[in-house]
C-alpha cells in the first residue's frame, strides 16, 4: 500500500468510521416516535443477521427468531410495522454515511495527486510537452451527459439535507448536525407518485446549479491560469449534456412540450447563476465606468428571469462583449484589481452559454419509419429499403400543422419543429443531437435525416448531429458496415461536411452486458471502436465516441477514467463523452470537490493517454486474440446461464425485479412491452442489473470470467493471461471492476436456496462461477482478498454492506412470504404490505450501493 493510500485509509477511519459510530448513537437518542427503541432493536437485528448467516440460517428464520426472542410482538401487522420502522431508520443511517463520506472527501482523496490537473501540470513541465499539449487541447474536451435513469432514490429535499449535513460535519458543528439529523428524521423519503420527466429534469438541474457550475469554474480557472498560452480561445474543455425531457426511448411521458419546458428551465437556470454572480461582483467592482455596464447586464438578466413571457434577444455574444469591456477597464485603469472575478465569469459563460447543458433527443429506431409512413403515406411505405434511403436524402417538406391520428406521429413532428425554437433561445448548443437507439442499419439514421427535411428544416441549415446508438453484441458487430454505407451516401456526406466532418457514435454498455455478459460486452465495444475509428479515418471523418455508461461495472461504470487511459492508438480519443446516470451523479459528482476530482481524472486520462506516448497501451495482435478467446468462452458460459429453463423464474421470484416499476423513482416504465410475463428481451438493463445487485449476486459484473480463464488454464495458457493482466491496462481495468462487483456480493443471504428443489441448481451454478472467478482474479492480481489495491473503497463498501444487511434480510423475508402465498394460493390481505416491504427495502439497498444499478 503506498503512502497516500495508507494516509487516506487513516483519514477515512477517523472521519467516516469513528464519526459514524458517534453520530449514529446521537441519532438513536432523538425524540421520535419509539425511535430509541428502534435504534436498539436495529443493532440487535443487525448482529442477529450477521450471526445467523454464519450459522447458515435463512432470512425467514432470522427475522422470526428476532421477533420471538427480542420483542413482544406476536401479531403479523405489529411485526410488519416494526420492520418498516427499521427500514426508515437504516435509510437515515445511509444518509449519514453518505454525508460523512462527502465531508471527508478532500482528506481521503489526494486533490493534487495522480490523475489530477496539478499532476498534469507537473508532468507537462517535467517532460517538456507544452507543444503536444497545445495540439491536443485544440480539439479535446470532456462532455458529461446527465441522465435520469431510475437509480436515484433520494427526493430533492433529502439531497438538500445531505448537502447541508456534510458541510456541518466537515465543520464539526454539533448544533447544526443535531438539527439536520432531526430534520432528516422527519423528512419523508417516499415519493407518493411517479415523478414526471420534468420533475426528473428539475432534480438534475439542482446539480448543475449547485455543483457543476462551481466545479467547472474551478477547473477552467486552473487551466486558464496554468496553461493560458496553449488554451484554445473560444472553446471549452468541459461541456454538459442533458437527457431528462429529451430522452423519449420507451418513455411515453416525454412530449414536445416537455422538451421545450426543460430547455426553458435550463436557460432560466443558467441566467439565474450569472445574475447572482454579477450581483456579487457589484460589491467589489465599484469603479467608475464599470458600474454602468454591470447595471445594464444585471437588468437584462433580471428581465429574462423574472418578467413572465419576456425573452429578449439576449445572446452569449452580448454577455461576453460586456464582460470583456469591463476586463479592459480593469486592466488599463485599475491595475487589474479584481480581474479574477471577471475572468471566472467569462470562463463559465464560455462553458455554459445560455443553454447550461445540451439537451439530447433520443428515440427508438422503429418509430421513425412509422412516422414517415404516416406523413408520406404510400409514397414511402411501398418503397424498397434502397429506395427509402434515396427518398430520405431528398425528402419533401410537409405541413407541420397537420393533425395525425397517431399521437406519437404528431408529437415527433412537433418535436422536430420545437428544436428550432430551442436553438433560437438557448443557442445551437441548446439542442443539436438526435440519438437513435436500437440502431441497426444505415436506413435507421437516414430516416431521421429525412424526417428533419420533412418537418421544414433546410439541408444547408440542418444544425443537428444524427447519432446512431449501437447496443447489442450483434449491432456492435455490424456497426462498421452501417457506417460504411452512411459515409458512402452522397446526401449524408454533404450533411457531415456542414457538421465539420465530425460524426458522433454512441455505444451502449448496459444492453451489451445484458445481452452478452461482462467480458463479451466490453470487448465487443473495444473492437467496434477500433473498426469505427479505422473506417472513419478512411473517409476523412473525425469520429467521436459517446459512451452510454451506468454506475456499476456491469453497465460500463466503475473506475471509468481508467478505461479512457487504457484505449490504444487505434481508437479515436478526440473527446471523452459519457453518460452520468442516476446514482452516479450523487455519488461521484454530488459535491463540488468530488465533481472537480472526478472531472479532472477524466481530463487527465484523455490528455495524458496521448501526449505522454502512453498510447503504447494499444493491444498487440496476440493480446487481442487472447481477449477474443476469453470473451468467447465467457459469452458461452453467460448464454448457458441465461438459457437455463429456470433463469427467468429465478429472477422473477427470488429477486425484487417485478417491483421496480412500483418504486416511483422514474418516469420511464421498467419494461419495453406491457405483457405481464417477464421476458428478458423486454426487460430494461437497469432493473435487470439492479435486481442482481439486490440479490447480492451481481451476476452481470463477473459471470463467465472465471469459466473463461479456467478454459485457457486447461489449454496451458494461464501465464499468458497473467502477462496480459500485467501489460494491458484495459484488461486490468476490466478485472479491477470485476473485483468491485464481486466485493459487493454476499451469498450467505440466499444460501438457503442452494438446497431448494426448483432453484438449487441455478443458485449453485451462480455461486460456483463466483468462486471460480474469485480464485482466478486473485491469482492474476497476486492478492489474497478482493480490491486490496483500493483500501479506502474496499472499507467503504464493507461498512455500507454492514449497514444494509438488515434491509437485505427483510427484503428476502418479504419475497419468501409472498412466494409462499403464491405457491399455496393464499389470497392474504397482507400480501400488499409485503410488496411494500420489498419496495421500501430497495431504496436503502440501492442508495447504500452508490453504484449498484
Amino acid at each position: 500500500m503506498d503512502h497516500h493510500s495508507s494516509r487516506g485509509l487513516q483519514q477515512f477511519n477517523n472521519n467516516v468510521g469513528i464519526k459514524f459510530q458517534l453520530y449514529n448513537s446521537l441519532f438513536s437518542s432523538l425524540p421520535f416516535h419509539r425511535i430509541e427503541k428502534t435504534g436498539i432493536l436495529l443493532s440487535v437485528l443487525s448482529s442477529n443477521c450477521d450471526e445467523g448467516f454464519k450459522r447458515k440460517q435463512n432470512p425467514t428464520d432470522i427475522i422470526e427468531e428476532f421477533f420471538l426472542k427480542h420483542t413482544t410482538y406476536r401479531e403479523e401487522q405489529e411485526k410488519l410495522d416494526m420492520l418498516f420502522r427499521i427500514i426508515q431508520y437504516v435509510e437515515r443511517q445511509v444518509v449519514l454515511f453518505d454525508a460523512l463520506e462527502d465531508a471527508a472527501f478532500t482528506d481521503v482523496r489526494d486533490m493534487a495527486g495522480a490523475g489530477t490537473l496539478k499532476q498534469l501540470e507537473l508532468e507537462v513541465i517535467q517532460h517538456k510537452k507544452e507543444k503536444e499539449l497545445e495540439n491536443k487541447l485544440k480539439d479535446f474536451s470532456v462532455q458529461l451527459v446527465l441522465t435520469a435513469h431510475p437509480t436515484q432514490f433520494y427526493p430533492g429535499a433529502v439531497l438538500g439535507i445531505i448537502n447541508d449535513l456534510s458541510r456541518a460535519l466537515a465543520d464539526n458543528d454539533a448544533a447544526k448536525i443535531n438539527m439536520y439529523l432531526q430534520q432528516l428524521g422527519k423528512t419523508p423519503f417516499l415519493q407518493k407518485q411517479k415523478p414526471t420527466p420534468f420533475d426528473e429534469a428539475v432534480s438534475l438541474i439542482w446539480y448543475l446549479e449547485n455543483v457543476f457550475y462551481l466545479a467547472a469554474g474551478r477547473i477552467t480557472a486552473f487551466l486558464k491560469n496554468q496553461f493560458n498560452e496553449v488554451m484554445p480561445k473560444n472553446k471549452s474543455i468541459l461541456n454538459m449534456g442533458f437527457w431528462p425531457g429529451g430522452d423519449r426511448d420507451g418513455n411515453p411521458f416525454v412530449t414536445a412540450d416537455t422538451t421545450l419546458k426543460v430547455a426553458h428551465a435550463l436557460r432560466g437556470s443558467i441566467i439565474k447563476c450569472y445574475y447572482l454572480e454579477i450581483r456579487r461582483m457589484k460589491r467589489r467592482l465599484t469603479f467608475k465606468g464599470i458600474d454602468v455596464i454591470l447595471n445594464g447586464l444585471e437588468k437584462q438578466l433580471y428581465d429574462n428571469i423574472f418578467i413572465p413571457g419576456y425573452q429578449t434577444d439576449l445572446t452569449t455574444t452580448y454577455i461576453l462583449a460586456e464582460l470583456n469591456k469591463i476586463k479592459e477597464i480593469i486592466i488599463y485603469k485599475h491595475n487589474g484589481l479584481f480581474l479574477h472575478l471577471v475572468n471566472n465569469l467569462i470562463n463559465k459563460v464560455n462553458v455554459f452559454g445560455l443553454h447550461f447543458a445540451s439537451l439530447d433527443v433520443r428515440q427508438e429506431s422503429t418509430v421513425h419509419n412509422v412516422v414517415l409512413e404516416n406523413i408520406h403515406g404510400e409514397v414511402y411505405s411501398k418503397l424498397s429499403a434502397a429506395e427509402k434511403i434515396n427518398f430520405c436524402t431528398t425528402a419533401p417538406g410537409v405541413s407541420t400543422e397537420k393533425i395525425y391520428a397517431d399521437a406519437l406521429v404528431n408529437d415527433t413532428v412537433k418535436n422536430l419543429s420545437a428544436i428550432q425554437d430551442i436553438q433560437k433561445f438557448n443557442g445551437e448548443a441548446g439542442c443539436n443531437r438526435y440519438i437513435i437507439s436500437q440502431c441497426n442499419s444505415a436506413l435507421n439514421v437516414l430516416e431521421v435525416y429525412g424526417l428533419f427535411l420533412s418537418c421544414g428544416w433546410k439541408k444547408e441549415n440542418l444544425t443537428i448531429d444524427i447519432v446512431p446508438l449501437f447496443e447489442t453484441i450483434d449491432d456492435l458487430q455490424h456497426a462498421e458496415a452501417v457506417m460504411q454505407t452512411l459515409y458512402s451516401n452522397e446526401g449524408y456526406k454533404k450533411h457531415l461536411q456542414l457538421r465539420k466532418n465530425r460524426q458522433t457514435i454512441m455505444l451502449g454498455f448496459s444492453d451489451g452486458t445484458k445481452d452478452g455478459g461482462y467480458l463479451m460486452a466490453n470487448f465487443s465495444i473495444y473492437k467496434a471502436k477500433e473498426a469505427l475509428t479505422k473506417i472513419s479515418k478512411q473517409h476523412d471523418i473525425d469520429v467521436v465516441f459517446f459512451d452510454g455508461r451506468g454506475g456499476p461495472p456491469a453497465r460500463g461504470g466503475g473506475k471509468t477514467h481508467q478505461f479512457y487511459a487504457s484505449m490504444g492508438k487505434n481508437i479515436s480519443n478526440k473527446e471523452i463523452q459519457l453518460t452520468i446516470q442516476g446514482q452516479t451523479v450523487s455519488s461521484n459528482f454530488g459535491t463540488i470537490d468530488s465533481a472537480q476530482y472526478n472531472i479532472e481524472q477524466l481530463i487527465h486520462a484523455g490528455i495524458s493517454n496521448e501526449i505522454f506516448s502512453n498510447r503504447t497501451v494499444t493491444l498487440q495482435q496476440t493480446e487481442e486474440d487472447l481477449l477474443q478467446q476469453l470473451a468467447k468462452e465467457s459469452y458461452q458460459a453467460y448464454v448457458d446461464l441465461k438459457n437455463h429453463p429456470d433463469f427467468l423464474d429465478y429472477l422473477s421470484h427470488v429477486s425484487p425485479v417485478k417491483f421496480y416499476s412500483e418504486t416511483n423513482i422514474a418516469s420511464r416504465p421498467s419494461k419495453r412491452s406491457s405483457g405481464s410475463k417477464l421476458a428478458l428481451k423486454d426487460l430494461r438493463a437497469i432493473p435487470y442489473v439492479g435486481a442482481w445487485a439486490q440479490l447480492k449476486q451481481n451476476v452481470t459484473g463477473y459471470y463467465g470470467v472465471g469459466s473463461a480463464i479456467a478454459a485457457l488454464d486447461k489449454q496451458g495458457k494461464l501465464n499468458t493471461v497473467k502477462a496480459l493482466y500485467s501489460n494491458s491496462l484495459f484488461f486490468k481495468t476490466l478485472m479491477d471492476n470485476c473485483e468491485m462487483a464481486m466485493k459487493k456480493c454476499y451469498f450467505p443471504l440466499t444460501e438457503y436456496l442452494s438446497k431448494d428443489e426448483k432453484y438449487g441448481e441455478i443458485w449453485n451454478k451462480i455461486y460456483q462461477e463466483y468462486e471460480l472467478t474469485k480464485k482466478y482474479v486473485l491469482q492474476l492480481s497476486g492478492s489474497t482478498e478482493l480490491m486490496s489495491n483500493y483500501p479506502v473503497d474496499s472499507l467503504s463498501i464493507a461498512m455500507r454492506e454492514k449497514i444494509v444487511l438488515p434491509l437485505l434480510t427483510i427484503q428476502q423475508y418479504a419475497i419468501n412470504k409472498m412466494r409462499e402465498m403464491d405457491e399455496q394460493l393464499i389470497n392474504s390481505p397482507m400480501k400488499e404490505t409485503y410488496e411494500k416491504l420489498v419496495i421500501r427495502s430497495s431504496f436503502g439497498i440501492i442508495n447504500a450501493g452508490r453504484n449498484s444499478a
